[in-house]
Formats: structure tokens, C-alpha cells, sequence
């Protein structure tokens, strides 16, 4: 149940966001979110022993760090808003489900870690998800320019996955320690970003309501609420009640924006969903 809760509250945040990009230009929102999550954090980090470890860490752990930070929130984050600011929720959401995919193969050169059979198979079902979804292709206008920014977020995703692996199996440094710096660099870069293209925006009470709720509740609560459920939940139950997101965002894009989804791409979203939950199983649980 605590799962299911992170997931609808990350679900809300493309809601949220699409609200939001009315009135704050997509690079400063996004910067705006992570930098107050980054804040948020602060207090959680002046403990003793935090402080002693990041002291500690040497120049290679700070520039693993640095590069997570830019791919992860700066290039990863940022095209999502630019994607949810000219495209549907569930367009997005649907893409960014493509990460395990490019994860998987990645990982056969990056990290040695051979995907299983079943993994094949679930690359297989999602790629057919993609085509039933958007066949036939009509790349029109914005509608163009989003897909291809959410191919750069989708690469910069799968990347991040990457080093974030790379980072979090060595054990030698904590999880917190690695989101607070990751995220602080990632956001500062973020928000420079935009305060250079746009300025500072006017933001109404309405939107200061939605950067808090998406940097404290949906940011530090819903990402520390998660790792707790990962103590008892397995890799599997976890993969799958993550994949209901693409069905809760579907759902809440069409009551909330008026998002409709036409039959053919209800049927090509489930067989995707399908297709990401099986790649992100693990080998050791299909035994």
C-alpha cells in the first residue's frame, strides 16, 4: 500500500506539472522543484556523520556524482517538463517507460549484466506496445519537437540508470548522501538555466502550492517513502507496481486535462506496460 501511494503521488506530479507550465517556463519549473527538494533536504544531511562522509569523498566519487547530477536532473528532468509542456502526460509517460529497455542492452557493455531471456521478451512486447501506440507515426509541429526531446530525456534516463548503478553497488557511499549531491548540482545547473533563458517568473500563491507540494511531498517524501518499501518488497512486486503508472497517469490525464485515449493506444499502452515489467525483473527471481 505505502508502493501504490509513491506511485500515485509521482503519477500526480505530470497533473501538476501540466498546471503549472501555464505560468512557469518548463526549464525554471523544473529547476524551481528539485532546487526546494534540495533545500528540503539540508537538515537530513548536518548530521554528524553525513558531514564526515561527504568530507571524505574522493575527486573520482565527486565527479560520478557531478555527472549523475547533470544527466539525471539537468538533462533527464528538464526534458521531461520540456516534453510535458508539448506533449499528452501519457506520451511522456509512455517514453520514459522505454528506459529499462536501453538500461538492459546498456548493461551487457557498461556493467556485464546480461539481461535474461524473459527480459528479451518483455524488450520485444514493449517495442510492439510503442509501434501500436503511435502508428501510424505523424510527427507534426510540436508534436515532433516533444518526441525528439523525449528521446534525449529518454537516453539521459537510461544513462543516469547507469551511473546510478554504477555508483550505489560499489556500497561506499550512502544513499542520501549521493541524492542530496546528485540533485543539488543537478538543480543549481537547472535553475541557472532558466533564470538565464526567461528570468525569474511571477509565480502566484497557486504555484508556489504546486512547487512545494512537488518538491516536499512528491520529491523528499514520495523518493524516502519508496526506499522504505524496498526493504520488504522484492525487485518483481516492486517493477509491477511501478508499471501502474502508466495507467494511473492515462487515468488522471483524462479526468484532470481531458486527455482521451483512443482504443489502439489504450492496447498498445497495456501491451507496453507488460513489455517494462517484465524487463525489469530481475534473473535472480524468474529461477
Amino acid at each position: 500500500m505505502q508502493a501504490l501511494l509513491v506511485t500515485f503521488l509521482w503519477s500526480t506530479s505530470f497533473i501538476i506539472i501540466k498546471w503549472g507550465l501555464v505560468d512557469i517556463p518548463p526549464v525554471t519549473y523544473a529547476g524551481l522543484r528539485y532546487i526546494i527538494a534540495f533545500i528540503i533536504f539540508i537538515p537530513f544531511v548536518l548530521k554528524k556523520k553525513y558531514l564526515t562522509e561527504i568530507k571524505k569523498l574522493s575527486t573520482s566519487q565527486w565527479k560520478k556524482l557531478t555527472l549523475l547530477g547533470l544527466v539525471f536532473y539537468t538533462f533527464t528532468q528538464g526534458a521531461q517538463f520540456l516534453g510535458l509542456s508539448l506533449l499528452p502526460s501519457v506520451t511522456v509517460s509512455l517514453l520514459l517507460n522505454f528506459t529499462p529497455i536501453i538500461v538492459a542492452i546498456a548493461g551487457i557493455f557498461l556493467l556485464k549484466e546480461k539481461p535474461s531471456i524473459l527480459q528479451w521478451i518483455g524488450s520485444a512486447l514493449f517495442i510492439v506496445g510503442i509501434v501500436t501506440y503511435f502508428f501510424p507515426v505523424a510527427l507534426i509541429g510540436n508534436k515532433g519537437l516533444g518526441l525528439v526531446i523525449m528521446l534525449g530525456g529518454v537516453l539521459a534516463n537510461a544513462g543516469s540508470a547507469i551511473i546510478g548503478r554504477d555508483i550505489n553497488r560499489k556500497k561506499d557511499i550512502s544513499p542520501l548522501v549521493i541524492t542530496f549531491i546528485s540533485m543539488g548540482i543537478g538543480a543549481i545547473i537547472l535553475i541557472l538555466t532558466g533564470f538565464g533563458l526567461n528570468g525569474f517568473p511571477a509565480l502566484s500563491l497557486k504555484n508556489w502550492l504546486f512547487l512545494f507540494w512537488l518538491a516536499g511531498i512528491n520529491t523528499a517524501f514520495a523518493f524516502t517513502l519508496w526506499n522504505l518499501t524496498l526493504r520488504s518488497l522484492t525487485a518483481m512486486e516492486s517493477s509491477i507496481i511501478n508499471g501502474t503508472m502508466l495507467i494511473q497517469i492515462a487515468g488522471l490525464a483524462w479526468f484532470f486535462l481531458g486527455e482521451a485515449i483512443t482504443i489502439q493506444e489504450g492496447i498498445g499502452m497495456g501491451i507496453a506496460a507488460i513489455g517494462a515489467v517484465l524487463v525489469q525483473m530481475r534473473r535472480s527471481l524468474q529461477k
